[in-house]
């Protein structure tokens, strides 16, 4: 084997099913030896130089889509784990097939935490080590896991986060918008009202703003987001980060309703807007005014958190815009309320 070169070719794995890594044997400038070999000959086995870990609960990040994307030290957490939690046990088996971790696995979802969290507690407090994945990424974030940290922190539990793959940090680093600052707002809210005045907030911000879409809900969304985020507006929409038909598809707001509304996408999606541009303020006329005033209301916002949005976003009093709103649209107002009543 003297002098013989190891040439490692990318690999995508998407599934157990998948071939294991392709190598190949370099013996001479003119013939080559290729070989399969399982990806977890390539993980070092021995521990026994390593210090032991310590108990705890491990924040286990985990790949978003390539099985590649996983740190020696998840790995390493992973084996030497009592139990791990998972989000889905089914999903998780497949990685751990792949990486030959043979441990005992257990579901930890958003429906059953509340009932587990007591007996994760116990064991804890009993020393073991327990390590938390989800299907994809970092628990807690968009995930099952914070409320058990919360839970260990304040139970002077040891909380050990083992970084990985982030779609969050990834989609920003190849969108092309600015990286200095940035607003993660993860899924929007479900309640209507909500999601409205979320919206009004990261329209109004000069950072970059990074939602989650379920890729069902993509049009919707755009049509949500526009009218506070105006169609000019940059976005990025980044689709199966690290998977085969990862996807960037950069344009307007406009643009983007225009192309997925007959487009139905697939995969998961990270939607990335660039903030509000920052311009020296100027006083807007009434008209503008009460233009802002009267869409704010139609959405079903109260007269007096309309006032302090148009406020906020303009350069204008407070008292200034409350007196205005009076005038434009006070018995609007009164006249709803007494059908109301």
């Amino acid at each position: 084997m003297a002098g013989m070169a190891i040439l490692r070719l990318p690999y995508a794995s998407i599934g157990a099913s998948a071939f294991p890594p392709l190598s190949i044997l370099f013996r001479s400038p003119r013939t080559a030896a290729v070989s399969f070999c399982s990806a977890s000959e390539f993980v070092p086995k021995d521990d026994s130089k390593r210090s032991p870990l310590k108990p705890g609960l491990y924040l286990v990040g985990t790949p978003i889509g390539n099985l590649e994307d996983i740190t020696l030290r998840a790995i390493r957490v992973l084996r030497s784990a009592n139990v791990i939690l998972s989000e889905d046990t089914r999903h998780s088996g497949k990685l751990l097939q792949y990486y030959n971790i043979k441990a005992h696995l257990l579901s930890y979802h958003k429906f059953n935490e509340a009932q587990r969290e007591q007996a994760v507690l116990n064991r804890l407090k009993q020393g073991e080590i327990v390590a938390l994945i989800s299907d994809a990424g970092t628990p807690g974030i968009s995930d099952p896991g914070s409320q058990l940290a919360k839970m260990c922190a304040k139970e002077n539990i040891d909380v050990i986060p083992i970084p990985g793959a982030c779609a969050v940090v990834a989609a920003l680093s190849a969108s092309g918008l600015d990286t200095d600052e940035f607003t993660f707002v993860g899924f929007l809210p479900k309640h209507s009202g909500t999601r409205k005045e979320r919206l009004v907030v990261s329209s109004n911000e000069t950072r970059t703003q990074i939602f989650y879409v379920p890729p069902h809900k993509l049009s919707q969304f755009l049509d949500e987001t526009t009218p506070y985020f105006g169609e000019s507006r940059r976005c990025v929409i980044a689709r199966e980060i690290t998977k085969l038909h990862e996807e960037f598809w950069r344009g307007s707001l406009g643009e983007a309703k225009q192309e997925f509304l007959i487009r139905q996408p697939k995969g998961e999606i990270t939607l990335l807007i660039e903030g509000k541009e920052e311009t020296k303020a100027e006083n807007p006329t009434e008209s503008q005014l009460e233009q802002e005033l009267a869409v704010l209301i139609s959405d079903g916002h109260s007269l007096s958190t309309a006032v302090k949005t148009v406020a906020e976003r303009t350069s204008m009093r407070k008292k200034e815009v409350y007196s205005l709103a009076l005038k434009k649209f006070g018995k609007q107002i009164q006249v709803e309320d007494e059908a109301a009543e």
